[in-house]
């Protein structure tokens, strides 16, 4: 009651009838005329690349996997804001503007125009002439679109498809999307199914002027999805003012926010930012690493974790790599022979069978053999890289995946930046590497991006030079199946998380061990070619 023109419904709905400048110009929003370079015609070419940039950061609209508890469970669902409207209501406009103001990094903006379903060779002849309602939710894969939000919901990986407007079908090539704190889906018809709505926490309808959308929709179609002018306006006397009559502004009632004249209403769109962020801040997602190391510190290490036997010959590599007077080519020497042999201690725990092979001289020996559909290496970018040659050296063929995973310094966690994973990944045994592991921080984001992509847990091996006990702790104590192994275990770790007493030469310079090995991974895989004038230019 204390903001002018804020009336309560009868259905418990707020709408927002918030006076302000005059409605858009039309002149301003017809078409230019002249020839127009037609774009891709693709349902997720507005969000390509998948990130937004404002004037200080970078929000990230692919997600990320979620964040969880001290079990290792997802610590809450996202929070799904659904936004309906007619068609060119400025839809997509009020949900950059509210990811723009919302103060999060990671959101997913989920467009139902992914959702249309490929047509049949009849319903195409249909399109081409303009006689296929767009506009119908049976237009809609609404099953699909359900299941995939449940899924976006609680912080799953999913593949969202790709619908090209100009053939009217699906490519073949879907797109990757993670959950997020905020998740926002936009579309005709978001409030047309009784399940879709269970999953909506606040439902948003934009309101704008039809003759506004008309004009809207006649740019769009025009321009980016090459259809010419009378085509455009038969469809929408025919399909798309009825359907909107018919279907869409009935739901009008459904929402709990109504925004008049779309993204230039900002003052609805500030009241809805302002209670999403009290929502955030009722259920805080946070990252729980301090109260894993609490819970875990005072614990033997944990019966997953296998650390190489210490003999004369680990011992002498150790102290080679661990002398800060090493040279930068002993260093990289005699790390890559302690990777070749953690490597192949790790492989010891891949399931065997035994078999029986006839040898050259006629007789038999019983032997064994992997038992598995197949084994994949995955480095955490950018230190685990270094680790590729020796997995290579001793896998005929094995498949490799990689992921960056570097720590935002503002909010202290750690971010999904890339993810390249091989194809039918969740059959396979999969070898997890890093150069060091202190907090746990990026191990345990990275064998949840593979948790998310149906790797079973107890067909993933962490393997890493060099670890520090509350790493071990956190992996440990989230992700339990997960086997552990490493080289060795120090005890502590400094005030910018090293770990000590340490590995790695540091060229005096603060240069942790993992930002060596990233240049010496980068010189390994041609990146860079010469090593030692970047090493001279990162060190001054």
């Amino acid at each position: 009651s204390s903001v002018p023109g804020l009336i309560r419904s009868g259905m418990s709905s707020w709408l927002l009838c918030l006076s302000g400048s005059g409605e858009d110009s039309l002149d301003r929003l017809l078409p230019h005329t002249g020839t127009h370079r037609r774009k891709s015609a693709t349902s997720l070419s507005k969000t390509e690349p998948p990130l937004l940039r404002t004037g200080t950061r970078t929000i990230y609209t692919a997600g990320r996997p979620p964040w969880y508890d001290e079990h290792g469970a997802q610590s809450k669902e996202a929070f799904v804001i659904g936004l309906c409207g007619g068609s060119a209501s400025g839809k997509t406009t009020v949900s950059n503007k509210i990811i723009e103001a919302l103060d999060v990094p990671w959101v997913v903006l989920l467009s139902m125009d992914s959702f249309y379903k490929g047509l049949s060779s009849e319903e195409q002849v249909l399109a081409a002439n303009n006689d296929y309602n767009f506009d119908h939710p049976g237009a809609f894969d609404f099953e699909l679109l359900v299941a995939t939000l449940r899924k976006l919901k609680q912080g799953k990986s999913v593949k969202i498809p790709v619908y090209d407007f100009t053939t009217h079908r699906r490519q073949k090539d879907w797109k990757n999307v993670y959950g997020a704190s905020v998740i926002i889906l936009e579309g005709i018809m978001a409030f047309a199914d009784k399940e879709l709505l269970q999953l909506l926490d606040m439902k948003i309808f934009v309101d704008t002027d039809s003759d506004i959308r008309l004009v809207r929709r006649l740019r769009r179609d025009i321009t980016v999805r090459g259809r010419d002018i009378e085509g455009v306006i038969k469809q929408y006397n025919k399909f798309v003012k009825p359907a909107f009559e018919q279907y869409i502004e009935p739901t009008m009632r459904l929402a709990d926010i109504v925004v008049p004249r779309g993204g230039g209403n900002m003052v609805a769109i500030d009241l809805i930012v302002q209670h999403v962020q009290s929502q955030l801040e009722e259920h805080p997602v946070l990252f729980l690493r301090a109260l894993l190391a609490s819970v875990q510190q005072t614990q033997p290490l944990p019966q997953t974790l296998s650390v190489l036997e210490s003999t004369p010959q680990v011992r002498g590599l150790h102290t080679i790599i661990r002398n800060k007077e090493t040279s930068r080519d002993e260093f990289i020497f005699y790390s890559k022979r302690l990777m070749r042999l953690l490597i192949e201690h790790a492989l010891t725990f891949l399931p065997s069978q035994g078999c029986v092979v006839q040898t050259p001289q006629g007789h038999q020996y019983e032997g064994r053999r992997y038992n598995g559909s197949g084994i994949t290496g995955v480095s955490i970018l950018r230190a685990g890289e270094t680790m590729e040659p020796a997995l290579r050296a001793v896998c005929k063929d094995v498949r490799i995946g990689k992921i960056l995973i570097q720590t935002n310094l503002d909010s202290g966690e750690p971010e999904l930046h890339y993810l390249r994973l091989p194809k039918d990944i969740s059959e396979d045994h999969v070898i997890l590497m890093d150069s060091t592991v202190s907090t746990g921080a990026a191990a345990m984001m990275a064998v949840r991006v593979l948790l998310d992509h149906e790797v079973q847990e107890d067909k993933i091996m962490l393997v890493s030079l060099l670890m520090a006990e509350l790493g071990v702790h956190s992996v440990a104590y989230a992700f339990p199946k997960v086997k552990i192994i490493t080289t060795a275990v120090d005890k502590n770790l400094d005030q910018f998380f090293h770990v000590t007493p340490g590995i790695g030469r540091q060229f005096n310079t603060r240069r942790s061990c993992t930002q060596i090995f990233s240049l010496t991974g980068y010189y390994e895989c041609g990146i860079i070619n010469d090593s030692e004038s970047i090493l001279e230019e990162e060190t001054g």
